[in-house]
């Protein structure tokens, strides 16, 4: 038994449209699913943060360069940081040390 003339192109028109649909259904998910839309501006967003971090720490890099350059070439630089790091003081200097006011009182 044969399919008549006329079911036959309505049965391919139909297939065809189903298959077009199940395409649409299955593109439509997969743009709003974790690895589509979302997912996408996403990644952007982290890229964007990254990117802002590498360049945050390019400059903290290259300020660290310049101390470093500074401590090198200048005698006063070195016996500064010499001195802060050691805490030393050079006879007859007089440091003063100052508590935070934020301290609580003993109690009595």
């Amino acid at each position: 038994m044969k399919p008549e003339p006329m079911i036959r192109p309505l049965l391919v028109k139909i297939t065809f449209a189903t298959a077009i649909l199940l395409i649409v259904g299955y593109a439509a998910f997969i743009m709003h699913g974790p690895q589509g839309i979302p997912g996408l501006r996403q990644r952007r967003e982290e890229i964007r943060a990254l990117e802002k971090q590498n360049q945050d720490l390019a400059r903290e890099v290259e300020h660290k360069r310049e101390r470093i350059q500074r401590l090198r070439e200048d005698r006063s630089e070195q016996e500064m940081e010499i001195r802060q790091r050691l805490k030393l003081v050079r006879p007859g200097e007089k440091v003063f040390i100052l508590q935070d006011q934020e301290q609580k009182p003993a109690n009595p």
